[in-house]
């Protein structure tokens, strides 16, 4: 259930369906991805394709809903929630936290940060998620796509990496990975364009974008590291080689930017918590799935000796799902914020309120001289 959304906005069912096959595919997927076939049912909150204003309730059907008759497991995985959920809630059974803990969860995620985006387009808000680094095998982005290119390139191959050389080499990996019984992590990339300064805020540390971006994107199953810009590789740095200068182009006021212009965006959109008018550019690692054909030493919940971890049908490589969980995670996010500053009950409001801020800040910008 989705609340907040105002009235008026027109739902692109097939693009949320999109989406979830998206987050469905990528090379290095198992079995179970065949035995689910997600698509959305919007049950309420919509008239004839378009917001009223109340909830909207996306529901998704579980084909896969074994759980009775599933057999317990003893033997947790190494780098699963297995151990800490049965010691959490005092069980030699992971069964019950290994369910609970499946990332099947993120196909609600997904549903509902492409149901976001339908409202994010109207502003001309995009955002785009694809895979730069899978096992050791990195991807080289180009410089200067726009997202509309990024997005073309991403989905000429399986594993969502817009570098097709890249792929290539990614899905070698993958299958190397396969023959020896093991699994891969990556890195996935989510850039943010069109949004305006301002999104965000520096007056509490609850309400900072960028605190709130890396909770929700951290929250992701597998996601271990977050980082916005340069991320860590500001650490390292003066700070003369980090902070991103500014200028002003009074040619580019009519863009979100309104004329302020950086000369690099190593902060990656955002300073202070807000948006700063340069795309938002943020990164999340995946861990390998802990779930392991060859298995890994652990031990008996029942009986305290030492085995080998139980295995659950698991997929090799989930990085390139993992990208489309992320990009959607994080649009979720931004659509939180932006009707937060541009609040209003209908689709009209919030367009009067956008318009109206853009045009006063405009106007700070006119009034130098």
């Amino acid at each position: 259930m989705v609340e907040g959304m105002p009235a008026g906005v027109k739902v692109d069912e097939a693009f949320i369906n999109k989406e979830l096959a998206r987050r469905q595919g990528g090379y290095g997927r198992s079995g179970r991805m065949k035995i689910e076939c997600d698509a959305v049912d919007v049950i309420a909150g919509l008239r004839r394709g378009v917001t009223i204003g109340s909830p909207i309730v996306l529901y998704l059907v579980n084909r896969d809903h074994r759980i009775d008759e599933a057999p317990s497991v003893h033997r947790p995985r190494p780098g699963h929630a297995d151990l800490a959920g049965s010691l959490k809630w005092l069980t030699t059974d992971c069964r019950e936290t290994l369910e609970r803990a499946s990332a099947r969860e993120t196909a609600a995620r997904v549903a509902a940060g492409a149901l976001s985006r339908c409202l994010l387009r109207e502003f001309g808000i995009e955002v785009v998620g694809y895979v730069v680094q899978i096992g050791p095998v990195d991807g080289e982005i180009p410089v200067g796509a726009d997202t509309h290119e990024l997005r073309r390139l991403r989905d000429d191959n399986d594993v969502y990496c817009p570098d097709s050389e890249a792929a290539e080499r990614m899905i070698e990996a993958i299958d190397q990975a396969r023959k020896d019984k093991d699994t891969l992590g990556g890195i996935v990339e989510v850039q943010v364009r069109g949004h305006p300064p301002g999104l965000g805020s520096c007056a509490g540390w609850q309400e900072k974008l960028d605190g709130r971006l890396m909770q929700a994107v951290g929250s992701v199953q597998a996601i271990k590291g977050v980082e916005i810009g340069l991320g860590f590789g500001v650490a390292d740095r003066p700070g003369s080689q980090v902070h991103d200068e500014i200028e002003f182009d009074p040619g580019q006021q009519g863009t979100p930017s309104l004329g302020f212009v950086r000369r690099s965006n190593n902060a990656g959109g955002l300073e202070g918590g807000m948006t700063n008018g340069e795309p938002i550019v943020l990164r999340a690692a995946m861990k390998p799935i802990s779930t392991l054909l060859r298995g890994l030493d652990t031990v008996n919940l029942e009986t305290k000796q030492p085995e080998r971890s139980d295995y659950e049908r698991s997929d090799i490589c989930a990085v390139p799902a993992a990208s489309v969980v992320v990009e959607n995670v994080a649009a979720f996010e931004i659509a939180r914020v932006f009707l937060e500053k541009f609040a209003g009950d209908t689709l009209r409001e919030v367009r009067a309120a956008y318009d109206h801020f853009l045009a006063a800040a405009r106007a700070l910008g006119s009034s130098s001289g």
